[in-house]
């Protein structure tokens, strides 16, 4: 299907998609009780929501922030798989794919804060 919203077009934005769907059956598994449970799904769904909205801003600081709420929502999913493995709720080897994907996120994330930000501008400026 052809991208109807620029967003779409972000390779990091259909990983975040793709890290939610590989999400769904360990998140199925675990009780609704578990509150590392519900922290999980919020913090893996802030992730595309938030590429989403950033890539939408029209300077680069808001993008950056969005982005950068988006790195965290990413880092604290790897945190929360982590947890899970901790409580052995889940085995390491289980959360082991989705911590790569998540990696992979966090990288591409910070790429495009890079990208977006202006500390270029400030890299070999004389003190």
């Amino acid at each position: 299907m052809r991208p109807l919203f620029d967003h779409e077009k972000l390779e990091v934005y259909r990983a975040s998609l793709a890290f939610v769907e590989w999400l769904k059956p360990v998140l199925q598994k675990l009780p609704k009780s578990l509150s590392v449970s519900n922290q999980l799904d919020r913090a893996s769904t802030s992730i595309p929501l938030n590429i989403a909205e950033g890539n939408g801003k029209f300077t680069g600081a808001d993008r950056c922030r969005f982005f950068d709420i988006a790195r965290g929502s990413a880092l604290e999913s790897a945190a929360a798989l982590d947890v899970l493995v901790a409580k052995q709720r889940c085995a390491q080897e289980e959360v082991a794919v989705g911590k790569e994907r998540l990696r992979g996120i966090v990288s591409m994330l910070v790429g495009l804060i890079r990208s977006n930000s202006d500390y270029r501008l400030h890299e070999g400026a004389s003190e």
